[in-house]
């Protein structure tokens, strides 16, 4: 089914380059191995090739003109329906309008990264042109639904880099800060800092990230980057803890911790990447948690590392019997899926389904529905450029290759963050719909899909900030953590 899609993924102009290399914050990224093919050769710049080879008759920015080339720089043309199309043109020519092919020059992964460089030429013009969703009279008009922004938590009063919203059965909040501390959310207020938290080292993307109340037993999950033991101060992993917290008081407080999951002390590095870091329950008894492969590239391939998985345990911490089985005896307890890079976005469906929403380096992030065993591919097959303009990927499956290829991806990155699913009474026509954001691309997408397929793309926040996280509280409004500014804001029914 063609998909419905009203928003062009990302953000304008000047910015595009720099809002992909944004999405790290506070560390440099690591790029990944070259493929055999390149390594020892010097790469290809992608934005140089495109010049020398493209624009004389597509236009420096795509528009069109030369040998009577028409734009590229349409609604339509920027689907991603037309990746494979775009690709196999660069690669076999178009005779009818005379142009060669470069497939006899230019390796697929230098092809492909044409065809990435013409997205960020085409969103870069789009956004230009059409912008993104902003209200009149304070309404916002989609496509289903009209709707405010209302401010919960305003700059100034007390966030400093917030990264996460879990809510308890109450209504009331857990909300993270990086650093290290949490607050209490209740009724627009928060609480002193909470009391008794486990050290956390703020390491670049890493500190304290998720906090999620189990909605039955009275525990809280938090998702940390947990210091090493022994040696270097700032070697860290992220590490599945849950405690309970003391309310009756004026200043909440932390006890009774238990570790959920952790790694060897070995797998601790001081690399301030990819923590991954989100946590999410079943309803079966089971909790869901997501580690990022901490820049290390091939690893996240490999089960007996830690790095690049989602993992599937009993909510004590124990491995459940149906889990997925590996052959390898060293491999890392509740493994579910692996071959992902960084996912920041985890959630269940309405129907049970699992999916989570990654970062790809310069383009190529991704909505995954994961299932058991299976592996996405990271650092083999990406939709994506390097951030030094080089091409080392390609999107597709070799020969032999089994990787699973994600359902949506978004070529220019909107550096995917937070994600949930509609719930609840407030927005009926969205109910069971996703919810991504995007930190780089400052925006909050809503997501249908039916069959595993996506079905319809609506952009519903653009440029309020960097979207750190998304979620859906209880009474069914759509809440929405912001970086620059540092606040809380959500999305509420105009009637």
């Amino acid at each position: 089914m063609e998909v419905v899609t009203k928003l062009f993924h990302g953000f304008m102009g000047a910015t595009l380059l720099a809002g992909s290399l944004a999405c790290v914050v506070g560390a440099k990224s690591a790029s990944s191995p070259a493929p055999s093919h390149q390594q020892g050769q010097r790469q290809t710049n992608i934005s140089k090739l495109y010049e020398d080879t493209c624009a004389k008759c597509h236009g420096s920015g795509a528009q069109g003109g030369g040998g009577g080339t028409k734009s590229l720089n349409t609604k339509d043309k920027f689907d991603e329906k037309w990746d494979k199309p775009f690709f196999d043109a660069v690669k076999k020519g178009v005779a009818s309008a005379g142009m060669d092919g470069y497939g006899a020059t230019q390796s697929d992964e230098e092809i492909w990264g044409l065809v990435v460089h013409i997205r960020e030429l085409q969103l870069k013009a789009l956004r230009e042109e059409f912008g993104g969703p902003q209200p009149t009279n304070g309404v916002y008009s989609s496509q289903y639904h009209k709707y405010k922004v209302e401010t919960v938590v305003d700059r100034g009063q007390g966030l400093k880099l917030p990264w996460a919203i879990g809510f308890m059965k109450d209504g009331k909040a857990l909300v993270t800060n990086r650093s290290g501390f949490m607050f209490v959310l209740d009724k627009g207020k928060l609480s002193e800092k909470v009391e008794g938290l486990p050290e956390v080292v703020e390491n670049g993307q890493g500190g304290l990230m998720d906090a999620i109340p189990h909605p039955t037993n009275g525990y809280v999950y938090l998702a940390i980057a947990d210091p090493k033991k022994s040696g270097d101060s700032r070697a860290c992993l992220t590490k599945i803890v849950r405690g309970k917290l003391d309310l009756s008081g004026s200043t909440p407080k932390w006890s009774g911790q238990q570790t959920i999951w952790e790694a060897d002390q070995k797998f601790y590095l001081n690399v301030g990447v990819h923590f991954g870091g989100k946590i999410v329950f079943d309803g079966k008894g089971h909790v869901y948690f997501s580690v990022g492969e901490r820049g290390q590239g091939n690893p996240a391939l490999d089960p007996t590392y830690p790095f690049g998985k989602t993992y599937r345990l009993n909510e004590d911490g124990t491995v459940p019997s149906d889990n997925p089985k590996f052959s390898e005896p060293n491999a890392i307890k509740g493994i579910f899926s692996m071959g992902h890079r960084n996912p920041q976005g985890l959630t269940i469906d309405l129907d049970g389904n699992v999916w989570d929403t990654e970062h790809g380096p310069r383009g190529g992030d991704e909505l995954n529905l994961l299932k058991p065993a299976a592996s996405y591919g990271w650092p083999k097959i990406a939709f994506s450029l390097n951030y030094n303009d080089s091409a080392p990927w390609q999107p597709w499956n070799r020969a032999g290759e089994k990787y699973t290829l994600p359902v949506h991806r978004w070529t220019p990155s909107i550096a995917a963050s937070g994600l949930d699913v509609v719930r609840g009474d407030a927005f009926p026509k969205w109910k069971g719909d996703l919810v991504a954001g995007g930190l780089a691309g400052n925006t909050v997408q809503r997501i249908r899909t039916k069959g595993g397929k996506m079905t319809e793309l609506e952009e519903i926040i653009f440029k309020l900030g960097r979207v750190r996280d998304v979620r859906v509280g209880p009474e069914g409004y759509i809440y929405v953590i912001l970086n620059d500014p540092d606040k809380i804001v959500r999305l509420v029914p105009a009637n």
